[in-house]
């Protein structure tokens, strides 16, 4: 897998509250913020499986 930079321009007080999210999980910013990300995409992918698999079984 090939790995990209991505850069982001916050406001301080959503970089605060996304610094103690990751600080409760025992993460770092970086780590915490692509764990989000990924699992919306799961969550994103599984739902449009589960659609998928629905019409093709007339459910």
């Amino acid at each position: 897998m090939r790995s990209t930079v991505l850069s982001l321009r916050i406001d301080g007080e959503l970089l605060d509250r996304v610094r103690r999210h990751a600080a409760r999980s025992g993460m770092s910013v970086q780590d915490y913020v692509v764990r989000t990300l990924v699992r919306d995409d799961f969550d994103e992918r599984f739902e449009a499986a589960v659609d998928e698999t629905d019409r093709f079984y007339g459910a």
